[in-house]
């Protein structure tokens, strides 16, 4: 059975400064060691909880003058989760294509001026890149595939307003539907994170 964006939305009600501005990224059989290496990377005192992760994320930019960026990961099944507070590397393609080479790479993010994208690369290929909040217009080489599970999940497609705006939701369901992974608050609220910083450019 499919999980629907009704399945995320305690996201927003528990975290909501790192609601306010996120980006998620699953991707498959690399350790965060690993993928932190492929982001060119330090390594950064470990944290615990995404609380704990999103005043030390704020910080870290400030000191670095948004240069660069903290992003916390953690290991779930074969997948690494990395997190970043008010960052998007994990849809740069230009950043996340070549990180992905031989693995999967599924990632989601909104920032504070409503701006929202979800990326679904395979192997440096993008499959399907979207805004979640305008999933009528998708690219990537499969851009259709997942037409049918996307209604399922809860995207609005559409000229007309929702009554309620549930595309980050379907955004967070849309990933574990591709990778398996469910994010839950017990993990947000009780991990302790492997960090590292890594430059934006």
């Amino acid at each position: 059975m499919t999980t629907t964006a009704t399945a995320y939305t305690w996201f927003e009600e528990r975290f909501p400064d790192l609601a306010e501005a996120y980006c998620f990224t699953l991707v498959h059989d690399l350790s965060p060691a690993d993928l932190l290496h492929r982001l060119g990377g330090t390594n950064e005192p470990a944290l615990t909880g995404a609380d704990e992760f999103v005043e030390a994320a704020f910080e870290f930019s400030d000191r670095y003058d948004g240069k660069r960026q903290l992003v916390a990961m953690t290991t779930v099944g074969s997948w690494t989760l990395m997190i970043e507070a008010n960052g998007y590397l994990g849809v740069t393609e230009e950043r996340a294509l070549d990180a992905s080479a031989g693995t999967r790479w599924v990632s989601h993010f909104v920032n504070v001026n409503a701006l929202d994208a979800f990326l679904w690369a395979e192997d440096s290929a993008p499959r399907l890149t979207f805004e979640p909040m305008y999933p009528d217009h998708r690219w990537g080489s499969t851009p259709d595939e997942l037409l049918a599970v996307m209604r399922d999940i809860g995207f609005h497609f559409g000229d007309d307003i929702p009554e309620l705006d549930l595309s980050a939701s379907a955004a967070f369901a849309l990933a574990e539907h591709l990778t398996g992974v469910a994010v839950t608050p017990e993990l947000l609220e009780s991990t302790t994170f492997t960090c590292g910083g890594v430059a934006v450019r």
